[in-house]
Protein backbone atom coordinates (compact mmCIF):
# COMPACT_ATOMS: atom_id res chain seq x y z
CA UNK A 1 0.00 0.00 0.00
CA UNK A 2 2.49 2.28 1.05
CA UNK A 3 4.34 1.49 -2.28
CA UNK A 4 2.07 2.33 -4.43
CA UNK A 5 1.08 6.01 -2.43
CA UNK A 6 4.80 7.00 -3.26
CA UNK A 7 4.41 5.97 -6.74
CA UNK A 8 1.18 7.75 -7.03
CA UNK A 9 3.15 10.46 -5.57
CA UNK A 10 5.88 10.72 -7.90
CA UNK A 11 3.73 9.88 -11.39
CA UNK A 12 1.88 13.10 -9.84
CA UNK A 13 4.70 15.18 -9.16
CA UNK A 14 6.49 13.89 -13.16
CA UNK A 15 2.97 14.71 -14.51
CA UNK A 16 3.19 18.13 -12.89
CA UNK A 17 6.79 18.86 -13.73
CA UNK A 18 6.33 17.74 -17.49
CA UNK A 19 3.24 20.24 -17.64
CA UNK A 20 5.41 23.47 -16.61
CA UNK A 21 7.31 24.80 -20.17
CA UNK A 22 9.51 27.43 -20.06
CA UNK A 23 10.29 28.98 -23.80
CA UNK A 24 10.82 31.55 -26.88
CA UNK A 25 8.24 31.89 -29.37
CA UNK A 26 6.76 33.85 -31.82
CA UNK A 27 3.10 34.44 -32.06
CA UNK A 28 1.75 33.09 -35.08
CA UNK A 29 -2.28 33.81 -34.91
CA UNK A 30 -4.63 35.45 -32.41
CA UNK A 31 -7.76 33.28 -32.07
CA UNK A 32 -9.93 35.20 -29.63
CA UNK A 33 -8.72 37.89 -26.94
CA UNK A 34 -7.00 34.93 -24.76
CA UNK A 35 -6.49 32.46 -27.06
CA UNK A 36 -3.23 32.21 -29.28
CA UNK A 37 -0.90 30.24 -31.02
CA UNK A 38 2.74 30.26 -30.94
CA UNK A 39 5.76 28.84 -32.90
CA UNK A 40 8.60 27.68 -30.83
CA UNK A 41 11.88 29.30 -31.92
CA UNK A 42 13.91 26.09 -33.72
CA UNK A 43 15.40 23.91 -31.28
CA UNK A 44 16.87 20.56 -32.68
CA UNK A 45 13.96 18.11 -32.15
CA UNK A 46 12.26 20.26 -34.44
CA UNK A 47 14.20 22.61 -36.25
CA UNK A 48 10.82 24.46 -37.68
CA UNK A 49 9.92 24.95 -34.34
CA UNK A 50 6.34 23.46 -32.92
CA UNK A 51 3.07 24.93 -33.19
CA UNK A 52 1.27 25.40 -30.05
CA UNK A 53 -1.93 26.37 -29.26
CA UNK A 54 -2.05 28.55 -25.44
CA UNK A 55 -4.60 30.21 -23.51
CA UNK A 56 -3.92 33.06 -21.60
CA UNK A 57 -3.71 31.83 -17.97
CA UNK A 58 -4.98 34.01 -15.36
CA UNK A 59 -7.58 36.31 -17.52
CA UNK A 60 -10.74 35.87 -19.03
CA UNK A 61 -11.40 37.73 -22.10
CA UNK A 62 -14.79 38.66 -24.10
CA UNK A 63 -15.82 35.64 -26.35
CA UNK A 64 -15.43 37.21 -30.11
CA UNK A 65 -19.06 37.00 -30.44
CA UNK A 66 -19.88 38.78 -27.28
CA UNK A 67 -19.90 43.40 -27.03
CA UNK A 68 -16.15 44.21 -27.47
CA UNK A 69 -15.00 40.26 -28.04
CA UNK A 70 -13.36 41.65 -31.81
CA UNK A 71 -11.75 44.36 -30.24
CA UNK A 72 -10.18 42.49 -27.44
CA UNK A 73 -8.96 40.09 -30.43
CA UNK A 74 -7.66 42.83 -32.12
CA UNK A 75 -5.90 44.79 -29.24
CA UNK A 76 -4.34 41.18 -28.31
CA UNK A 77 -3.10 41.22 -31.88
CA UNK A 78 -1.74 44.28 -32.06
CA UNK A 79 0.54 43.54 -29.62
CA UNK A 80 1.83 40.40 -29.89
CA UNK A 81 1.71 39.36 -33.59
CA UNK A 82 4.64 37.99 -35.35
CA UNK A 83 6.44 38.80 -32.22
CA UNK A 84 8.93 36.86 -30.17
CA UNK A 85 7.40 36.32 -26.63
CA UNK A 86 8.74 34.53 -23.53
CA UNK A 87 6.25 31.70 -22.33
CA UNK A 88 6.22 30.65 -18.51
CA UNK A 89 3.68 27.68 -19.43
CA UNK A 90 1.99 26.10 -16.03
CA UNK A 91 -0.72 23.53 -17.03
CA UNK A 92 -3.09 22.36 -19.89
CA UNK A 93 -6.88 23.27 -19.90
CA UNK A 94 -9.55 20.88 -20.57
CA UNK A 95 -9.31 21.75 -24.21
CA UNK A 96 -5.66 20.67 -24.04
CA UNK A 97 -4.54 24.22 -24.96
CA UNK A 98 -1.40 24.92 -22.69
CA UNK A 99 -2.63 27.95 -20.00
CA UNK A 100 0.76 30.00 -20.30
CA UNK A 101 1.78 33.26 -18.72
CA UNK A 102 3.24 35.47 -21.75
CA UNK A 103 6.06 38.08 -21.90
CA UNK A 104 6.53 40.66 -24.05
CA UNK A 105 10.20 42.75 -23.71
CA UNK A 106 9.56 41.85 -19.92
CA UNK A 107 6.06 42.73 -19.73
CA UNK A 108 3.28 40.50 -18.58
CA UNK A 109 1.02 40.73 -21.65
CA UNK A 110 -2.06 39.32 -19.80
CA UNK A 111 -1.36 42.55 -17.09
CA UNK A 112 -1.76 44.98 -20.40
CA UNK A 113 -4.58 43.33 -22.07
CA UNK A 114 -6.68 43.39 -18.12
CA UNK A 115 -5.28 47.03 -17.59
CA UNK A 116 -6.29 48.22 -20.83
CA UNK A 117 -9.60 46.90 -20.11
CA UNK A 118 -9.72 44.06 -22.98
CA UNK A 119 -10.14 41.42 -20.27
CA UNK A 120 -11.20 40.57 -16.51
CA UNK A 121 -8.62 39.36 -13.87
CA UNK A 122 -9.81 35.28 -13.50
CA UNK A 123 -11.63 34.54 -10.52
CA UNK A 124 -11.94 31.29 -8.53
CA UNK A 125 -14.11 30.32 -5.45
CA UNK A 126 -13.88 34.34 -3.91
CA UNK A 127 -10.21 34.87 -5.12
CA UNK A 128 -9.76 38.13 -7.24
CA UNK A 129 -7.70 36.14 -9.60
CA UNK A 130 -3.77 37.69 -10.65
CA UNK A 131 -4.43 41.12 -12.50
CA UNK A 132 -7.27 41.92 -9.94
CA UNK A 133 -5.16 45.74 -9.49
CA UNK A 134 -5.07 46.25 -13.35
CA UNK A 135 -8.64 45.30 -13.49
CA UNK A 136 -9.61 47.78 -10.79
CA UNK A 137 -7.80 50.28 -12.29
CA UNK A 138 -8.59 50.46 -15.80
CA UNK A 139 -12.98 49.69 -13.93
CA UNK A 140 -11.78 53.53 -12.35
CA UNK A 141 -10.47 55.37 -15.47
CA UNK A 142 -13.57 53.14 -17.51
CA UNK A 143 -11.19 51.75 -20.11
CA UNK A 144 -12.21 49.57 -23.20
CA UNK A 145 -15.19 47.54 -21.80
CA UNK A 146 -15.19 48.83 -18.56
CA UNK A 147 -16.98 51.76 -19.96
CA UNK A 148 -19.61 49.67 -20.12
CA UNK A 149 -21.74 50.31 -16.80
CA UNK A 150 -22.13 46.34 -16.32
CA UNK A 151 -20.07 44.26 -18.65
CA UNK A 152 -20.58 40.89 -18.60
CA UNK A 153 -18.45 38.12 -17.76
CA UNK A 154 -17.86 35.70 -20.43
CA UNK A 155 -18.51 32.83 -18.37
CA UNK A 156 -22.07 34.17 -17.58
CA UNK A 157 -22.45 34.96 -21.29
CA UNK A 158 -21.76 31.32 -21.98
CA UNK A 159 -24.00 30.29 -19.97
CA UNK A 160 -26.80 32.32 -21.54
CA UNK A 161 -25.72 32.31 -25.27
CA UNK A 162 -23.68 29.00 -25.46
CA UNK A 163 -20.31 28.84 -27.55
CA UNK A 164 -19.80 31.33 -30.15
CA UNK A 165 -20.90 30.01 -34.08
Amino acid sequence: MKAALVALLLSCCAAAAAAQQDFEATVTHVSDGDTLWVRTVAEPAAPRGRRLKLRLRGLDAPERCQPHGERATAALARQVLGRRVAVHGEARDSHGRLLAVLSLDGDDVGAWLVGQGHAWSARWHGDPGPYAGEEAAARRARRGLFAEPEPEPPRDFRRRHGPCP
